[in-house]
C-alpha cells in the first residue's frame, strides 16, 4: 500500500506507517465498545411497548428509556475529551466499558419505571465515554496510508449501529424477552473492558489537570446540553413552552449557556475547548456531521412510524422491512474507504449527499400501500449515500488537526452528530404534527354533507357495511371513511417531511464546494488554524 503524503501545511508530526498487533486489537476492542454504546440509543426504540407492559408503565413515561439515555449521553460526549487526557484513554475506556455494563445488567433488573430512568441514563453517560475516543485514537495511531481502512470502519459502526438498532431490538424482544436487550451487552462488555485495560496504551494520564478541572463549566455544560435534549425532545408534543416543563427547562437551558461558553472563554483549563473549530475543514465536517445526524437518526425515526402507524406493523415486521439500509451500509463501507484515497473527497461527499437527496425525494410519492418493494430503492439509497458522507466527513474534520486538540474534537465532532439527530427528530415531529392537522383540516372540508362525492363514497360504504356486518352500518361508514381521511393527512404530512429532507441534502450537496480542496487522500485534507 502506497504511503500517502501529507502537505506542508498540515500539522499532524508522521506516525509511523506499521502498527502492532497489540494496537489493532485494542482499536478493534474499542470500536466494539462504541458499538454498544451507538446501539443502546435505538435498541429500545421498537419494544418500547414490551418494556411499558413489563414496567406496567404510563405512556407519558415511557418515552423516558430513550430520552434518559440520550440526555446523559449529549453531556458525557464533549466531556470526555478532557476525562481523557486527565485519565488516559485506557482508564477512561475501561471506566466507560465496565460502567456501561454494570448499568446494562441493571436495566434488566428494573422493576418500575423510576428505576429503568436512573439506570439508563447510567448507561447513557458511562457509555457516552466510549464513542469519542474511538475517533481520536483512530486518528492518533494510525498513519494517514492506513485511513482507507480505519475511516470506513468507524464510520460504518456510527451509523450502521443506530440504523440496525430497531432491527436487533425487535428480534431480541420477539424470541426471548425485553430483559435480554440490555443482558446482551454483559458478556461483551466484560471483554471490551479487560481489552481495554490490557492492550489500550496510546498515551500517558496527566492528574494535574484534575486540580484545574472546571465544575462551573461542567455545570453550565450540563445544564446547557441536557435541557436542550429534554426541550427538543418534549417540545413538538407539548406545544412547546405552552408546556410548563419545558419552558422551565428552556430557562434553565439559557442559564447554563451563559454559564458555559463564559467558562470556555475565561478558564485556565476549560472542560471544553472550542479552539478546533478555528480550523475550517474542522468546521465544516462538523456542520455536515451535524446533517448527517438529521439523516440519521430522522429517516431511523420515520421509517419505522410510518410502518407502525399507516402500515400497522409490529416491531418484528418493521425490522425485517428495514434491515436493506444495514446491509447497504455494510457493503458500501469498503468501497468508500478505497474511493477516499482514489478521489476529491468533497465531490465524494456530494455524491453522497445527492444520493440521499434522491432517496428521499422517491420517498415524497409515498401511498398507504407502500411495503418492503416500494421502500427498498429509497432504502438502499440512504444506506449507500450514508457511507458515502460519513468517511470523508470523518477524514476532513479530524484529519489535520494535531494531536493535542484531537480528543476534544473529536467529542465536539460526535457532539453535533448527536444534536443533528435531536434537532431533527424535534424537528420532524412539529412539522408531522403542524401539518397532519393543516392537511386535515383540508382534507375535511371536502368530506361535508354539502359534497356530492362525499355523499355518494358514504352511501356505497354504508350499503356495503349493510350486506356484509349488519351492524350500525352509517356509524360503521362515518367512522370508516373518517379514518381514511385522518390517514391522508397523515401520508401527506409525511410526505412534507420527505420533502424537507430532499431540500436540505440536496442543498448541502451544493454547499460541498464551499470547503478547501483536501490534501492527498491519505492525509484527511488541510485547513488553515
Amino acid at each position: 500500500m502506497a504511503t500517502a503524503t501529507i502537505t506542508a501545511g498540515s500539522a499532524r508530526p508522521s506516525v509511523p506507517d506499521t502498527i502492532s498487533t497489540r494496537r489493532i486489537i485494542a482499536f478493534l476492542a474499542m470500536v466494539f465498545g462504541m458499538f454498544m454504546a451507538i446501539l443502546d440509543i435505538q435498541i429500545v426504540s421498537a419494544s418500547l411497548a414490551e418494556i411499558q407492559a413489563g414496567l406496567s408503565a404510563s405512556s407519558d413515561e415511557i418515552p423516558w428509556v430513550q430520552t434518559a439515555y440520550l440526555i446523559a449521553e449529549v453531556v458525557m460526549i464533549p466531556l470526555s475529551g478532557f476525562l481523557s487526557r486527565m485519565l488516559s484513554t485506557r482508564v477512561l475506556f475501561t471506566i466507560a466499558a465496565a460502567g456501561f455494563t454494570a448499568a446494562s445488567a441493571l436495566a434488566a433488573t428494573a422493576t418500575n419505571i423510576d428505576q429503568m430512568i436512573v439506570y439508563r441514563a447510567v448507561q447513557g453517560f458511562i457509555g457516552g465515554g466510549m464513542i469519542p475516543s474511538v475517533f481520536a485514537a483512530a486518528f492518533t495511531i494510525f498513519p494517514p496510508s492506513r485511513r482507507a481502512i480505519v475511516s470506513p470502519m468507524i464510520g460504518l459502526v456510527a451509523t450502521l449501529a443506530p440504523t440496525i438498532g430497531p432491527t436487533v431490538g425487535g428480534y431480541i424482544s420477539h424470541a426471548f424477552s425485553w430483559h435480554w436487550l440490555f443482558l446482551v451487552n454483559v458478556v461483551p462488555g466484560i471483554l471490551v473492558a479487560t481489552a481495554a485495560w490490557s492492550l489500550i496504551d496510546f498515551d500517558k494520564p496527566n492528574l494535574k489537570l484534575f486540580s484545574k478541572f472546571d465544575w462551573w463549566g461542567l455545570a453550565g455544560m450540563a445544564a446547557f446540553l441536557g435541557c436542550m435534549e429534554y426541550v427538543l425532545e418534549e417540545g413538538p408534543n407539548n406545544d412547546w413552552l405552552q408546556d410548563h416543563a419545558v419552558f422551565i427547562c428552556a430557562i434553565i437551558m439559557t442559564i447554563g449557556a451563559v454559564v458555559f461558553f463564559w467558562r470556555v472563554f475565561t478558564a485556565e483549563e476549560p472542560i471544553v475547548d472550542l479552539r478546533a473549530f478555528s480550523n475550517i475543514n474542522f468546521a465544516f465536517g462538523s456542520l455536515f456531521s451535524f446533517v448527517i445526524g438529521i439523516g440519521l437518526y430522522g429517516l431511523t425515526y420515520l421509517y419505522p412510524v410510518f410502518l407502525g402507524r399507516i402500515r400497522g406493523y409490529d416491531s418484528m415486521m418493521i425490522g425485517e422491512a428495514l434491515f436493506v439500509s444495514g446491509l447497504a451500509m455494510f457493503v458500501t463501507a469498503p468501497i468508500s474507504g478505497i474511493l477516499s484515497s482514489k478521489m476529491d473527497l468533497r465531490l465524494m461527499m456530494m455524491i453522497g449527499f445527492f444520493g440521499f437527496a434522491t432517496g428521499t425525494w422517491w420517498m415524497t410519492h409515498l401511498t398507504a400501500d407502500w411495503d418492503f418493494y416500494e421502500l427498498l430503492i429509497p432504502q438502499i439509497l440512504r444506506g449507500c449515500s450514508m457511507m458515502l458522507c460519513m468517511v470523508p466527513i470523518n477524514n476532513i474534520a479530524l484529519g489535520t488537526l494535531p494531536p493535542d486538540r484531537l480528543k476534544n474534537a473529536s467529542g465536539l465532532f460526535n457532539l453535533t452528530r448527536n444534536l443533528g439527530g435531536a434537532v431533527g427528530l424535534a424537528l420532524i415531529n412539529t412539522v408531522l404534527i403542524d401539518r397532519n392537522a393543516f392537511h386535515y383540516a383540508r382534507l375535511s372540508e371536502h368530506v361535508q354533507w354539502g359534497s356530492a362525492a362525499a355523499q355518494t363514497k358514504l352511501q356505497n360504504m354504508t350499503l356495503n357495511f349493510e350486506q356484509t356486518t349488519g351492524l350500525d352500518a352509517a356509524s360503521a361508514a362515518i367512522s370508516k371513511l373518517s379514518g381514511m381521511v385522518q390517514q391522508q393527512a397523515a401520508l401527506l404530512s409525511f410526505m412534507d417531511v420527505f420533502y424537507m429532507l430532499t431540500v436540505l441534502f440536496a442543498t448541502l450537496g451544493l454547499f460541498t464546494m464551499l470547503i478547501n480542496k483536501p490534501a492527498a487522500p491519505g492525509g484527511g485534507g488541510g485547513g488553515g488554524h
